[in-house]
């Protein structure tokens, strides 16, 4: 019989692990907090195995929740679905998490640039008059918001109102760290030819610590853009599921069921996530479960 997870989001299931918990990224796809009924082949694997890189590559900066992604590793209990498990999961610590998303910008775009337009600010953040879209920003912008359940929207919030709802000490921990985060890894990305425009990041507590969890740096919770082709002035392209995105304007109302993707554009969008992987970590994108 088929082990159901304990938890389950848009794109991770999470199953109780002992100790720690055992987080599997699936190939499943969401565009506008839809579940989309076609999956992306390697997506999963892909979005678990740059996590682990960042975290790795960071370990010294921020702690993390990250035990292994090696299936030998995990439980005995999971021995029987290691051929699925290879890749796609973490085991991880247990943490309280912190309910608020840490949304860090480096650039101008997306609900950003449409504010800006709007009234000059960003999450209310005044800005400097004469920036368009993707214009770098002056410094990078630590914009909080609420963490929603799944199918509702994260609602933008002051770094004010982050204090209210989990302290001073936690707030400020968070922001400082966040910025951290995206500073290095920005800088590091820049030496494999990509910008990272902006970026989401979730900490909770283990052992009274602040501690990263979740994912970290993927296409999924960044916006990767090539910077052999950066021209402020212009929508990017980028590493991610803009593919879908773009494909589901122009052929949905967003009403009613989802539809399914062509070939296409799912292929087009394994792809990316694949090219993703290999620029970041400058290694051929071998799945695991072929490698084993």
């Amino acid at each position: 019989m088929e082990r159901r997870p304990d938890s389950r989001g848009k794109v991770r299931d999470i199953y109780e692990a002992g100790d720690n918990l055992l987080m599997v990224a699936t190939d499943r796809i969401s565009a506008f907090d839809y579940i989309l009924p076609d999956e992306i082949p390697f997506k999963g694997e892909v979005l678990n195995r740059i996590s682990a890189f960042w975290f790795n590559k960071f370990a010294d900066l921020v702690p993390n929740h990250l035990v292994s992604i090696d299936v030998d590793d995990f439980p005995a209990e999971f021995a029987e679905y290691r051929d699925y498990l290879s890749g796609r999961a973490m085991l991880v610590r247990r943490a309280e998490p912190i309910m608020i998303e840490c949304i860090v910008r480096g650039y101008l775009t997306g609900s950003g640039k449409k504010t800006y337009d709007a009234d000059g600010t960003v999450c209310g953040i005044k800005l400097p008059a004469g920036l368009t879209e993707a214009s770098k920003l002056p410094e990078p912008l630590f914009t909080p918001s609420t963490k929603a359940a799944i199918g509702d929207h994260d609602e933008n919030i002051s770094f004010d109102r982050t204090v209210e709802l989990v302290g001073a000490d936690i707030a400020e921990q968070i922001r400082d760290l966040s910025l951290k985060i995206y500073t290095a890894a920005a800088e590091y990305a820049a030496t494999r030819g990509i910008i990272i425009a902006d970026t989401k990041f979730e900490f909770g507590v283990i052992d009274g610590k602040v501690t990263l969890i979740d994912e970290c740096l993927t296409p999924d919770s960044s916006r990767f853009w090539p910077a052999a082709s950066y021209e402020e002035g212009k929508v990017q392209p980028s590493y991610d599921k803009q593919f879908v995105r773009d494909w589901l304007r122009a052929n949905w109302d967003m009403t009613g069921e989802t539809p399914h993707l062509p070939a296409e554009v799912i292929e087009g969008t394994s792809a990316r996530y694949r090219e993703a992987y290999e620029i970041i970590t400058g290694e051929p994108f071998v799945s695991m479960k072929e490698s084993k």
